[in-house]
């Protein structure tokens, strides 16, 4: 059975397909209710198909599920292929997918950041939380790279966040920096220097590619702690992918840029 439900081949659609993993809930889902308001194809990711039924049943027009585990090798080709039957091509990549620990759903927000501090963190945690939210992403990318080539102008956005930025975590005025750690905060550096190294090598291609951070966000994500709802985060994803932000900027801020 098809692990991609109610989509029709390429040739039956000039509207431009969007992929956003980890989309059947929080901030990803309301990206892709977003980008379908805009016109988009979306298929919308999830680990089970189930959840991303869900989802679309939700979401309504425009929005199609598709299972996708960023952790599994095999998940992913799957999904790529089926793309690429059904669709031929890919315009959007969004990798949204992520988690910010692997540990107990009960520690607050700040226990969560002091449990991933370099001198404590648990190194297994790390591994799993870097397996989803670093390697993952760019096992994704990898996959569907080929499909992006296809499409006339394509995107990848990845998720990033302020706390990735090494500049401004070495400020000591920086009022956020003693959140930074390994486990999330190193991980998405190294997103950082993903899309920096992905951006490098497809610069003469038809692909552009930007990390862009939702900025608080209140999801499950922080145990919804955050200070922005999903709708206000969403935005700058949203500019990311439709190709809004400025075009000298890799880093995006939702007011702006941040510095690496």
């Amino acid at each position: 059975m098809s692990n991609l439900e109610s989509a029709f081949p390429a040739q039956k659609t000039e509207k431009k397909v969007a992929l956003i993993t980890g989309a059947n809930r929080g901030l990803g889902q309301q990206v892709a209710k977003e980008l379908a308001g805009h016109g988009f194809i979306v298929l919308v990711g999830s680990r089970k198909l189930e959840n991303a039924k869900e989802a679309v049943s939700e979401i309504g027009e425009n929005t199609y599920p598709i299972a996708i585990d960023v952790t599994n090798k095999e998940s992913i080709l799957k999904a790529a292929n089926q793309v690429n039957t059904e669709f031929g091509r890919l315009d959007v990549l969004v990798n949204n997918a992520g988690i910010s620990h692997a540990g107990s759903s009960e520690r607050s927000l700040e226990e969560i950041l002091a449990s991933g501090k370099a001198s404590v963190a648990d190194i297994d945690e790390m591994r799993a939380v870097w397996e989803t939210n670093v390697f993952g992403l760019l096992a994704v990318t990898q996959a569907f790279l080929p499909l992006l080539h296809k499409a006339p102008s394509a995107r990848i956005v990845n998720l990033s966040s302020g706390m990735a930025s090494l500049n401004l975590n070495a400020d000591p005025e920086y009022p956020y920096r003693g959140g930074f750690n390994v486990v999330y905060g190193a991980g998405k550096t190294a997103v950082n220097a993903i899309t920096l190294a992905l951006s490098i090598e497809l610069e003469s291609t038809n692909i552009r590619v930007e990390a862009a951070s939702p900025g608080f966000a209140a999801t499950a994500m922080n145990n919804f702690e955050g200070t922005e709802t999903v709708e206000e985060a969403s935005r700058n994803i949203v500019r990311a992918a439709l190709g809004e932000n400025d075009p000298s900027v890799l880093f995006s801020a939702p007011e702006g840029s941040f510095p690496w």
